[in-house]
Formats: structure tokens, C-alpha cells, sequence
């Protein structure tokens, strides 16, 4: 009860969640050590966050070589390595999702970076990936730059959680709050629920302040 991330929650009602996600974490069984121990709420991942993991790791030799003999694609060994990564997070995440009424007890996965400025695409991809993995407490994380923002919406007003990433500038987190609202109000206008929707906004403080430190370095 002396952990300061606990202490942070009870104090402000504010909720801690890891960025980085490897099969080691799970396997181990580290990552439900740091539900119990540090009150870690939700996990989110990122294609830079899984090559980390992957790249030199023995744990998914075993997969890599079964997809390479299959004929799979790279791209398919790898969607095959983090789908399973993230539907077993997903399901140790899963009861804090449901003490917590959908508040907490996320996992985030990201469509893939070389789609960032091709709205349908992105669309597409957070459908696919969503009716895939099928676990209530999935988030696809999409960048909220211009073309990501559109899909946002589609994407929330067909009743899937999103976490908007990529954002620097606080216009950018009003514009991700207006696309959330107004994927919303699509569901609504044709009767769906609301109510078990979620997103949240990833304001990239870290970049920002690394930005700030090598400008005060330079000075």
C-alpha cells in the first residue's frame, strides 16, 4: 500500500498503464505480478514495442519458424505473433475491465504506421483487427493526424474502443475529442449504445519533453 502508483490512484483517482507488451511479461507471469504489485490498469503496445520484443527474443522462435514453414508472409508471422501477445493480455487485463465497468483494463494495439495517411485503409485495418482478436477490451490505437482523425470516428461509430495517438498540440487533443463525439453521435442518431464505448487520447508528453531538453542543452 506504500507503492507511489497505488498512492496515486487512491489519491487522484487516476489510473497507470504500462506502454510495452512482450511475450515474456505474459508467459512469466510478470506482467499479473504488476496488476497485483504496482497497480497497472492497462497496457498498451505499438509495432516498435513488439520488433523490441521480437527481434533476438528465443520465446518466438518456435512461431516464426511453424509461419516460415507454413508459407505465411512476414506480415502474417508477425500479426500471428502479436495477436496472440495481445488476446492473452487482453484476457489477464479482463477483470479489472469488468470491476472497473469498462473505465480500465485496456490493451492497446496499433494498425500499421505505413497507413498513418490513408483514411480507409486505417478503417479497414481497426475493423479487421478488432473482429479478429474478438476481446471486449481491445483498443486500436490510430494516429490523430488529419487522415487518422475521419477514421476515428467511423471507427468509434461502429462500436469499437479507439486510442488516438500521435498527438503533440492541445488543438490536436480538441479535434480527437471532437471525432470521438461525433462518432458517438453517429451510433446514437442510428439507436446503437453508447454506453460501452471508450477511447482515450495519448498525449506524446515524453517526445515533447525530450523536444525541450536537447533545446535547453543547446543553450
Amino acid at each position: 500500500m506504500n507503492n507511489p502508483i497505488f498512492e496515486i490512484e487512491q489519491k487522484y483517482g487516476q489510473s497507470i498503464w504500462m506502454d510495452n507488451l512482450s511475450r515474456d511479461l505474459i508467459v512469466s507471469g510478470d506482467l499479473q505480478k504488476m496488476i497485483e504489485s504496482r497497480g497497472i490498469e492497462g497496457i498498451t503496445s505499438n509495432p516498435a514495442i513488439f520488433e523490441k520484443a521480437i527481434a533476438g527474443n528465443q520465446i518466438y522462435d518456435h512461431d516464426i519458424e511453424s509461419g516460415s514453414k507454413a508459407g505465411l508472409s512476414t506480415l502474417e508471422i508477425y500479426e500471428s505473433l502479436v495477436f496472440e501477445d495481445i488476446t492473452n493480455a487482453c484476457k489477464i487485463f479482463y477483470p479489472i475491465y469488468e470491476n472497473t465497468e469498462g473505465l480500465d483494463g485496456y490493451v492497446s494495439l496499433e494498425v500499421p504506421p505505413t497507413i498513418s495517411s490513408d483514411t480507409n485503409s486505417t478503417i479497414s485495418e481497426a475493423k479487421r483487427y478488432f473482429s479478429t482478436l474478438k476481446q471486449k477490451n481491445l483498443m486500436i490505437k490510430i494516429p490523430g493526424t488529419p487522415e487518422g482523425l475521419p477514421a476515428v470516428t467511423e471507427v468509434i461509430s461502429s462500436g469499437i474502443n479507439v486510442n488516438v495517438t500521435l498527438l503533440f498540440s492541445v488543438d490536436s487533443y480538441v479535434d480527437t475529442a471532437w471525432a470521438y463525439i461525433k462518432g458517438l453521435e453517429l451510433r446514437a442518431e442510428r439507436g446503437e449504445p453508447i454506453d460501452n464505448i471508450s477511447s482515450v487520447a495519448s498525449f506524446f508528453l515524453s517526445r515533447i519533453d525530450t523536444n525541450i531538453d536537447n533545446r535547453l542543452d543547446a543553450l
